[in-house]
């Protein structure tokens, strides 16, 4: 009987080999033996494919690794930025399990108590817990800070990449319009916003990112232009490729490092106004804890006899800022052809 050949007998190669065992349901002719097998307790080699995709992603993590490492030796004050930041991320994410308390939770006869092992932060005039509202804070920030970062990054890149790429009268109209819309003092712009649109998380990232979108679409443009002026573009152009071909494989490959370092350092630009705009009280409203809302409520009122309510939110709100500018710094002189030996 001819040897039968199974597609799981082929090797990587694609040749396939025959293979003594009969297929399924046909016996086994006179004095044949068995097929052969591997003793219990022998694990049988994997497959080559999953070896080398373990193996890749074995390395993928040793190489971050590396990386971090090199990066935190080269950095410090990024290393030190980046841990803070991830604190934050943790705190915003893992809020119910981290926090003590509800942040609205009142607990009975602790109505401002200082700082100490029951209460780490102290607690507030409606005998709230500090510390829990200052994590439950955070994820405020966060979600204020890359909501957006994200919706002012989106609209900056469309807006700057293509009036630095079409230029012409288009560069022109768009160009007039940002510079009209920066001549007016920022706040004054937010506030005009927040009093139409109202109060609400929501709200307060439509106004900030509308005021990111304007700046970060001129460091854009101009990283644009540049690139535009290769020589990879114009042989691109010269092949035939299409406009929105060139902008996708050309063009935003090489501004994405100028779009990580203006994302990363106005994360801290985005936590701060949302700090200043719930201080003034167009934030989100209560009783939902905001770092700012803390400072101009409660904080400020029983600063003298309760500074804790004041020091806290105001600590929080500067290691946010800190940490976000010093990783934005450090990834700047990372990613930087210009400045990666610094």
């Amino acid at each position: 009987m001819p040897s039968s050949i199974r597609a799981s007998d082929t090797s990587l190669g694609g040749e396939l080999r025959p293979s003594s065992e009969p297929p399924p349901g046909i016996p086994l002719e006179a004095g044949q033996a068995p097929p052969s097998r591997p003793p219990a307790g022998v694990a049988q080699a994997k497959p080559a494919r999953e070896r080398h995709g373990v193996s890749a992603i074995g390395g993928a993590v040793v190489e971050g690794i590396v990386w971090t490492l090199r990066f935190a030796r080269r950095k410090p004050l990024g290393a030190i930025g980046g841990f803070i930041v991830v604190a934050m991320l943790v705190m915003a994410v893992f809020a119910e399990r981290i926090a003590p308390y509800n942040y609205d939770e009142t607990i009975r006869g602790a109505r401002m108590v200082a700082p100490g092992a029951a209460h780490w932060l102290g607690t507030d005039n409606l005998s709230r817990d500090m510390w829990s509202r200052i994590v439950y804070g955070a994820r405020v920030s966060v979600s204020v800070g890359f909501l957006t970062i994200a919706l002012a990054t989106l609209m900056a890149t469309a807006l700057g990449v293509s009036s630095g790429y079409f230029g012409g009268s288009y560069d022109l109209v768009v160009q007039r319009v940002v510079d009209a819309w920066l001549s007016f003092p920022y706040l004054i712009i937010v506030l005009s916003v927040m009093a139409v649109l109202g109060p609400g998380l929501l709200n307060v990232v439509l106004a900030l990112s509308l005021i990111i979108t304007a700046t970060n679409s001129r460091v854009i443009r101009g990283t644009t232009i540049g690139v535009a002026q290769h020589a990879f573009v114009e042989a691109a152009r010269a092949m035939g490729c299409g406009n929105a071909r060139i902008i996708v494989r050309h063009i935003l490959p090489n501004v994405t490092a100028t779009v990580i370092i203006l994302a990363t350092i106005g994360l801290g630009a985005a936590i701060l106004a949302e700090s200043a705009l719930s201080f003034l009280g167009f934030g989100v409203p209560p009783p939902y804890p905001s770092w700012g809302s803390m400072l101009s409520g409660s904080g400020r009122t029983y600063m003298f006899r309760a500074p804790w309510m004041a020091v806290w939110p105001g600590v929080a709100i500067s290691l946010a800022v800190f940490g976000f500018n010093m990783l934005g710094d450090a990834l700047r002189d990372v990613l930087d052809p210009r400045l990666r030996g610094s």
